[in-house]
């Protein structure tokens, strides 16, 4: 298993920074890496939305297809998906501070293909620095919205 956390405080309440994480529709607003929203299923938010997210890798974009199976606001958001041989168990948990909130993203890929268990431990720091890009763009986008209100 392949484990990656990242986390940062952020300028903004936790509700702000809970409906950036949260809000699946408007995803490509908060995350210029995120190009498209699918859902797959009638619900737009809670556990058991299922939704197909296409995002930008480099030159090529990729769909994931992901579920929430974990939904407590403002404090936390699980989202899976089995994607390539590896299930990617997403924990984005949000705790206030007193001047906002501290966001931390917590990834396990567990492999269940041959390839990825080889490959996935190489490729930690490239997720490494796509998760660092997310809660950096995460957070601008939330102290933007926190100034606005």
């Amino acid at each position: 298993m392949t484990r990656i956390a990242v986390e940062r405080a952020i300028d903004a309440p936790p509700e702000v920074v809970f409906a950036a994480v949260a809000d699946i529709e408007h995803l490509p607003d908060v995350s210029e890496d995120v190009v498209g929203i699918e859902f797959l299923t009638e619900q737009r938010s809670g556990v058991g939305t299922r939704f197909r997210e296409t995002r930008r890798m480099g030159k090529r974009t990729m769909d994931t297809d992901l579920e929430v199976t974990e939904y407590d606001p403002p404090h936390r958001v699980r989202m899976v998906t089995d994607s390539h041989g590896t299930v990617w168990d997403t924990v984005f948990r949000i705790t206030g501070t007193a001047g906002g909130a501290h966001l931390e993203i917590d990834m396990d890929a567990r492999p269940h293909a041959l390839l990825p268990r080889i490959m996935n431990p190489l490729m930690k720091p490239m997720f490494r620095r796509g998760m660092q890009k997310h809660i950096d763009t995460l957070a601008e986008h939330c102290a933007r919205r926190a100034a606005q209100d």
